[in-house]
């Protein structure tokens, strides 16, 4: 059946790596009729009061799915991050990354398999910052047991849909006793209490990055805090071959939104450079979810096909500057397709 979902080319490569994205899934035979809308810097160019309209959030509502491209977030001034924004109002607590070492892509590392879990919407992230007096600046760092709990009952439901055998919790509760304290009480009751099956682990996080640099095969499902969560999944990114080959999702209960996980790179914008993987990939996330929510197996081999053209793909050397190849954005999108007749 036609599906509807909400696509966000967002700004600098985004556009690039949206219509690549959207090229391969059409030619996949994706049955997803697209509804466009805006945010960052492409929303204010079309004329828009806000980095984030209220039409991008009220589709994303009425549809419930959107795939996004990267957007620009200021550093050190100017607008909020929009990915935040995102997050805070369609309360997508749960953001997940799938890290996993790609065929052809050669790194330090081989046989990696694991899943970032983040809780998305607390933390030092919750933007509670204050002047106490000149030079002297606090940031509050926010935990709630509802938001603890909830994330953890994602991290260990996650792994069991996705036949995942442990959870390894990174956390700093030697020091913050408090907070990341009752972010490890939540876990473990809720291990305890439903999911006594998963091995569990609590590993203190400087410890555990040492450990993943050291065997990231060790890992299997990482749930994090928020500013852990950032940092650790961008460091697992780069044990694989950087953010240009890992996806992301953030889930509520509600709504999901996919996005590529690296930066707009206004450097490179409009040149045909960009690597559109990390965006296809989200988009067969995207499909997988959908596939199960919707009970509709034939998204779930489209997902596997476009997945295994990509693989194809990447084992050949047919890929972007970035990984070595010679293809630009719409040659690898190109390349996709063509693999795609005998995925």
């Amino acid at each position: 059946m036609p599906y509807t979902a909400v696509l966000i080319p967002g700004d600098g490569i985004g556009p690039e790596v949206t219509e690549a994205t959207r090229r391969v899934l059409s030619a996949a035979g994706v049955p997803i009729t697209w509804v466009e809308r805006h945010a960052g810097v492409a929303a204010l160019d079309r004329g828009a009061d806000s980095v984030l309209p209220k039409a991008t959030i009220d589709a994303i509502v009425e549809h419930g799915i959107a795939l996004k491209g990267p957007c620009t977030t200021p550093v050190g001034g100017g607008f909020s991050s929009i990915n935040v924004a995102l997050r805070k109002k369609l309360n997508l607590y749960a953001a997940v990354r799938p890290v996993r070492s790609m065929p052809g892509v050669k790194t330090r590392f081989e046989n990696v398999d694991l899943v970032v879990v983040r809780e998305n919407t607390e933390g030092l992230y919750s933007g509670i910052e204050n002047v106490i007096t000149d030079g002297v600046i606090t940031s509050l760092k926010v935990a709630t047991e509802e938001a603890c709990r909830r994330i953890s009952r994602f991290a260990f439901r996650y792994a069991v849909h996705r036949h995942r055998k442990k959870v390894t919790v990174f956390h700093k509760a030697n020091i913050m006793k408090l907070t990341d304290g009752l972010f490890l009480r939540c876990a473990k009751e809720i291990h305890e209490a439903d999911y006594p099956q998963i091995q569990y682990e609590e590993h203190i996080i400087d410890a555990a990055c040492m450990r993943l640099v050291q065997d990231p095969t060790r890992y299997e499902v990482i749930l994090c805090e928020n500013l852990y969560g950032d940092v650790i999944s961008d460091l697992c990114a780069g044990l694989v071959g950087g953010l240009g080959v890992t996806p992301g999702a953030n889930f509520g209960d509600q709504h999901a939104v996919f996005e590529a996980v690296h930066g707009s790179a206004p450097d490179i914008a409009g040149q045909d450079l960009a690597n559109p993987l990390a965006l296809l990939m989200s988009a067969v996330m995207m499909l997988n979810h959908m596939g199960n929510i919707h009970r509709d197996e034939s998204l779930r081999r489209i997902a596997g096909r476009v997945r295994a053209a990509y693989d194809v793909c990447l084992t050949e050397g047919e890929t972007t500057r970035d990984l070595g190849g010679s293809l630009g954005t719409s040659g690898f999108a190109d390349a996709v397709i063509r693999r795609l007749g005998g995925a």
